[in-house]
């Protein structure tokens, strides 16, 4: 099946990012760990959701801040010494290439609901 690439993106990320959660200390996996893979998830259901919605505007923008939120708690792991610093490098490369696409797609879809201006 042909995906979208942000939604790609956003399923290759899950599939790498889980595991280096699973294995933090449970103190820390099942508090910022579980609120991870929770955002993880849903912007990957939202992602798919917005594929398939016809406005898509109020939704993208949602997944804009969910973005941000994932993006500071995923410095928390840095700041946590929970994952390595190149760890922590590819995981804001990633958010940050799946923010673009988002952005992209968002100002397609912006520039598309304007009305459309006829000459008199």
């Amino acid at each position: 099946m042909h995906e979208l690439p942000v939604i790609q993106k956003t399923y290759d990320l899950i599939k790498w990012y889980i595991p280096i959660i699973n294995k933090m200390p449970k103190h820390h996996k099942f508090g910022l760990g579980d609120r991870i893979t929770l955002f993880l998830y849903q912007l990957l259901e939202d992602l798919i959701i917005a594929r398939y919605t016809n406005d898509k505007v109020l939704l993208l923008e949602n997944l804009n801040a969910k973005l941000a939120v994932l993006r500071h708690q995923s410095r928390l792991l840095l700041d946590f010494e929970l994952v390595e610093e190149a760890r922590y490098i590819h995981i804001n490369t990633q958010l940050h290439e799946i923010g673009n696409e988002i952005g992209g797609w968002l100002k397609q879809q912006k520039q598309q609901q304007k009305p459309k201006i006829r000459p008199a």
